[in-house]
């Protein structure tokens, strides 16, 4: 091999005489071993001789990765999980959401979602935050749950201290202007036929499923401010549904991408000694009841043949969900109901892409690929903290419902068989990439760190939730299926419902052998 002298190497700063030698180099290179002279029997599995050894960028153990935890004095949780970028995530996350809305006209959480980041003791209007954040590249955003709100900004790390005096001023001194909350309730009220004129049915029978599997209680209460609450809801009342759930030992303060003791200081500094504008005191009429699985059945029936108008119409369809009662997060059962999930998957007749979109799922080959004429068969796994609901949505023509539910509760009925090692191994690997991937994403951690030192008091590692997937055997899945046709069907149906087949006869077909429904004998047709 031909070495460079002193005198062909450039001197100061010719770069460009040195990308010529570089340029030079790599055509001799490619001279010599392209003409089999150098190495002509090398591998490509095998390290090419001379090349050193390469080193990779590693942390100095698990502390780098560990997610820390300090309780301040008055009972707030603060949790932050270090990432790198000049960019963080942080926010306040509550233990309030439409379950506590027992004692309250349901709607209180939606309201609160929709006047969020709005005028503050400290800012004037909600554009006046806006422009606060903009000076640091900064987004916010409130979202509520059945047992969770949400406030979170992005911004630049550097500017981390006027961040959390934003939130503490969101979260604990809202003004609720009068005119706020009277273009909430047009909001609302936008939102509510938004609900029932959308062509994707899916949130609209997700209230119905939560309304039929925990009937007036807990998640069954609605998600959505119902048209009835509209005008009942005032300052006065939000002031009072404030005072006992908006307290510091029911809140986390999390934050990614920032250091413990920098967001530790700003806690202290912002949200230690505050006094809330609803008033100081003992929290009073906080709901804490225990989720009452019933099981029952919600049907609407309704139009739906001019759902989607246009070139290309959707067809009128009949919409069909079928749930039992899982568990909750809690559970050790958590993580196989996770699988099962997967394992089952589906989606839309049409869907683009190829295995790895899970084409090779139990509702892709048993039941779109076998029936044409189903447009859409997909599991949904929803999970509380005292509970959770596996449930399958399922669409087709009208004339075709009575087929529809039969398919779907063979399937529920199947779940309790043995489960293919190939089938899954290939759920447990998908389930595994999704939520890799998902935490890949800066807003994902903050809401996954979030929500489980709010529940737990902890959090548990990527790593460890991957080695608790690994560990799930056919066994378990059989065991939580055979535990969850125990339970009575929670059952939601949305459209034109003269073929859909009674309650009854759907419970005896999830409490036989094969799943079908009771044969119907009629004289006339």
């Amino acid at each position: 091999m031909q070495h460079f002298g002193t005198a062909d190497v450039p001197k100061g700063n010719d770069s460009v005489g040195l990308i010529k030698v570089y340029v030079w180099f790599g055509i001799a290179a490619y001279r010599r071993y392209s003409s089999g002279s150098g190495y002509p029997n090398v591998s490509l599995s095998s390290p090419l001789p001379g090349i050193p050894k390469p080193v990779f960028a590693a942390v100095d153990g698990h502390e780098q990765c560990e997610t820390k935890i300090t309780t301040l004095e008055n009972g707030l949780k603060v949790a932050s999980q270090n990432k790198f970028g000049q960019f963080c995530t942080v926010g306040i996350l509550v233990n309030s959401g439409s379950r506590h809305e027992t004692k309250y006209p349901s709607g209180i959480a939606h309201f609160l979602e929709k006047l969020a980041f709005s005028s503050t003791a400290q800012y004037g209007s909600k554009d006046e935050i806006l422009l606060t954040l903009e000076k640091h590249g900064g987004i916010c955003d409130c979202q509520t749950s059945r047992d969770t709100t949400m406030y979170a900004v992005s911004a630049e790390v550097k500017g981390l201290d006027t961040v959390v005096s934003l939130l503490s001023d969101a979260v604990l001194q809202p003004r609720l202007l009068d005119e706020e909350i009277e273009m909430t309730r047009m909001a609302v009220r936008f939102e509510l036929e938004d609900l029932n004129m959308r062509p994707d049915p899916e949130p609209l029978l997700t209230e119905m499923i939560h309304a039929a599997a925990y009937r007036g209680n807990t998640v069954g209460l609605p998600r959505f401010c119902p048209v009835d609450n509209v005008e009942k809801i005032d300052k006065t009342l939000l002031h009072t549904y404030l005072r006992s759930y908006y307290c510091p030992e029911r809140m986390v303060l999390a934050g990614v991408g920032i250091e413990h003791e920098q967001l530790v200081a700003c806690a202290r500094k912002y949200l230690l000694d505050v006094k809330p504008v609803w008033g100081a005191g003992t929290p009073a009429n906080v709901d804490l009841s225990v989720a009452q699985y019933t099981g029952g059945m919600v049907k609407m029936d309704k139009d739906m043949s001019d759902v989607s108008l246009g070139p290309t119409p959707i067809p009128e369809l009949t919409h069909i969900m079928i749930g039992l009662e899982s568990c909750s997060f809690l559970e050790d059962e958590f993580i196989p109901f996770a699988v099962l999930n997967m394992m089952m998957g589906g989606g839309g007749s049409f869907s683009a892409g190829g295995p790895g979109k899970g084409m090779f799922t139990r509702l892709y080959l048993n039941v779109l690929n076998r029936h044409h004429w189903m447009y859409n068969a997909t599991s949904y796994h929803h999970s509380y903290e005292d509970s959770g609901l596996l449930c399958i949505h399922a669409s087709a023509d009208p004339r075709q419902v009575r087929e529809m539910v039969e398919i779907i509760t063979r399937e529920f009925i199947q779940m309790a068989g043995t489960a293919g090692e190939m089938e899954l191994e290939r759920a447990k690997t998908q389930l595994k990439s999704m939520l890799m991937m998902n935490l890949e994403s800066r807003p994902v951690i903050f809401e996954d760190v979030g929500r489980q030192v709010l529940a737990t008091g902890k959090r548990k590692l990527p790593h460890q939730l991957c080695d608790l997937i690994s560990n799930v055997t056919g066994s378990d899945i059989k065991r939580v299926s055979t535990k969850m046709l125990r339970s009575k069907p929670a059952v939601a149906a949305l459209g034109d419902l003269r073929q859909m087949p009674s309650y009854e006869h759907i419970q005896a077909a999830l409490s036989s052998k094969d799943g079908r429904l009771p044969r119907m004998y009629r004289l006339f047709r």
